[in-house]
């Protein structure tokens, strides 16, 4: 598959198989998103794998959206996606932390859909209700919930705007 082919063909899934995502795998689906960059190579975004019991239990902590809960249920593994704290962005403050999430989050779902897997990066839900569930420690924040799993849907790309939108030169 070509960087191109993983770009535009991967979506975000909502619907999974009952099929569970083997540890080796999701091992594997990390160790390339580590390759994704970060401010001055900090490697500042932990990935924390959610199974079982305890993922129904942040399933709930999406009070706000119940879709989400719904899609978390559905999903055999949600990834929660944290940051190491002021570590990251010079003086952007913690928005440049966000920029390395991000862009760690992108490379673990192209990772992930290279390896026949889907993925959804969900950012509503109830951020300290979570992050208490899941032992967060003090010195990182939640930033991301990703669930993961075997595509049970194939859904069609939304159009997207014309390359004529999206970019301008100057001189």
């Amino acid at each position: 598959m070509t960087a191109k082919e993983c770009i535009t063909g991967r979506r975000s899934i909502r619907q999974y198989t009952d099929q569970p995502v083997s540890h080796e795998l999701l091992a594997q689906i990390v160790e390339t998103a580590s390759y994704a960059p970060s401010w001055k190579h900090t490697q500042i975004v932990r990935y924390i794998a959610v199974e079982g019991e305890k993922k129904a239990k942040l399933a709930a902590c999406t009070s706000s959206f119940p879709g989400n809960g719904k899609i978390m249920e559905n999903a055999p593994m949600v990834v929660a996606v944290t940051v190491i704290k002021g570590r990251s962005g010079g003086g952007r403050g913690d928005a440049w932390q966000m920029f390395d999430a991000g862009v760690a989050s992108e490379a673990f779902c192209l990772a992930a859909y290279e390896q026949g897997l889907g993925t959804v990066i969900m950012g509503i839900f109830d951020q300290q209700e979570a992050a208490d569930l899941l032992e967060i420690p003090e010195n990182q924040d939640l930033i991301a919930l990703i669930p993961i799993g075997y595509s049970a849907e194939a859904p069609v790309a939304p159009k997207r705007k014309p390359v004529t939108d999206l970019l301008s030169y100057q001189q």
